[in-house]
């Protein structure tokens, strides 16, 4: 299973023993592993984009500057490398930069030798989403390889090849997505560990995939950074899923229309328009009118809700709309049976 993904850039083509580093969803450099770097590239190509025998560097260079108008990128075959417990599959770039994939100790890199390739030559030299210029360019352009080779080891080499829609023995694909600071990441962790920690999370900057197992069956589920600026990617992690699940804060009205906003603009998409839909109310413990154990005032406060949000004209899909606390736990499970009760009704 993919678990990180990382690049390696010279700062210039006169200081070889510089680089940036990139790397997602965590850093690849930590304390007790500092010479990691040196170490990749010398594992590489026995230190080429190191060591000064730069003659095809600079030959590289030159041809570059002569064939500008095609602006293609040189992408090397991947080479495989074990450095400690770090199992690396790593593709050089122009003979300037390394992009890197870190898996787990049991993987098989060379499985992923041709996703890799050729997710790297569409995205680099048919969609041209990257010139390595930008470092916002650079980290959408790694989160999406990141997400698609992900994707990938999940999907085909974990060999789901049929997704039941019934409730029992179920691998189901859940797509929880809304703006940011509304609980997803903290409702994450809930759901996989039982905890809740109000200083845990800082607000999420990374596509976060965690694989839980509950009585009704297995999930993945796919937690979406809601900050503005990966907003656009959203659609990236949506593929394939079997159930969206769309989080609000409630108790933070001064939002309420951004999110608005942000939910059209998905749910109208073309080629979703079957997917149940699960929509949380969150944060419920925050609003001081609201007695968990009163069912009218809830009921009132949802219906103001559905019709701010305009949830009433939802179409062709099944939805439901559930109150929950991620910090007290309320509607925690039967957030769970909820998800694997839309997706039955499903034929």
């Amino acid at each position: 299973m993919l678990s990180k993904i990382f690049l390696l850039k010279r700062k210039n083509s006169h200081d070889l023993n510089r680089f940036d580093i990139y790397s997602y969803p965590e850093d690849i450099v930590k304390k007790g592993n500092k010479d990691i770097v040196s170490k990749i590239i010398y594992g590489h190509d026995h230190g080429s984009l190191i060591e000064p025998c730069s003659e095809s560097i600079k030959k590289l260079d030159d041809s570059n500057v002569i064939n500008n108008s095609s602006n293609l990128f040189e992408i090397g075959s991947p080479i495989p490398q074990i450095i400690g417990d770090q199992n690396i599959y790593t593709i050089c770039i122009n003979s300037k930069m390394l992009i890197g994939l870190i898996f787990e100790k049991e993987d098989n890199p060379f499985d992923y030798k041709e996703i890799f390739e050729d997710l790297s030559n569409e995205l680099l030299n048919t969609e041209k989403s990257c010139s390595f210029e930008d470092e916002m360019e650079i980290e959408n352009f790694l989160i999406t390889l990141f997400i698609d080779i992900k994707r990938y080891g999940d999907e085909i080499l974990e060999k789901v090849t049929e997704t039941s829609f019934r409730p029992a023995g179920l691998f189901t694909k859940v797509f929880l997505f809304g703006i940011d600071e509304v609980g997803k990441s903290s409702l994450t962790r809930r759901l996989k560990t039982g905890q809740f920690n109000d200083n845990f999370f800082t607000p999420t900057r990374k596509f976060n995939i965690e694989y839980l197992q509950k009585k009704e069956g297995g999930m993945s589920l796919w937690d979406m950074p809601g900050q503005a600026l990966f907003r656009k990617k959203w659609l990236i992690g949506l593929q394939d899923s079997n159930i969206i699940v769309y989080m609000i804060d409630i108790a933070n009205q001064l939002r309420f229309e951004e999110s608005k906003k942000e939910f059209w603009d998905i749910i109208t998409r073309n080629g979703i328009k079957d997917i149940p839909l699960l929509i949380l109310g969150n944060k419920v413990d925050l609003i001081n009118n609201l007695n968990h154990d009163k069912k009218e005032p809830l009921e009132r406060t949802k219906k103001e809700i559905i019709e701010f949000f305009k949830f009433d004209k939802l179409a062709n899909r099944k939805w439901e709309f559930l109150f929950t606390s991620v910090k007290t736990n309320y509607n925690i499970e039967k957030l769970i049976n909820s998800i694997f009760t839309l997706i039955s009704t499903i034929n």
